[in-house]
């Protein structure tokens, strides 16, 4: 039988983050450092563009512009 593996963090550690994480009072999803980019930057970038393109294929349609011959 193999020796168990090292841990990749100490203990000590893991309950230190632990403890600094559930005395945080913010929603769950934005607990982490960069979780902000991931839960709120990038669905607003999608959001900006997709109403852009929206919004442009709109006013293209209602000018008759930007057509494919």
């Amino acid at each position: 039988m193999s020796t168990p593996e090292a841990p990749f963090r100490p203990r000590e550690k893991l309950v230190e983050q632990q403890k600094f994480f559930q005395n945080i009072h913010k929603h769950t999803y934005l607990k982490g450092r960069y979780d902000i980019i991931t839960s709120v930057a990038i669905p607003a970038a999608l959001a900006a563009t997709s109403l852009f393109l929206i919004g442009r294929g709109i006013y293209n349609m209602s000018h008759g512009t930007g057509k494919k011959e």
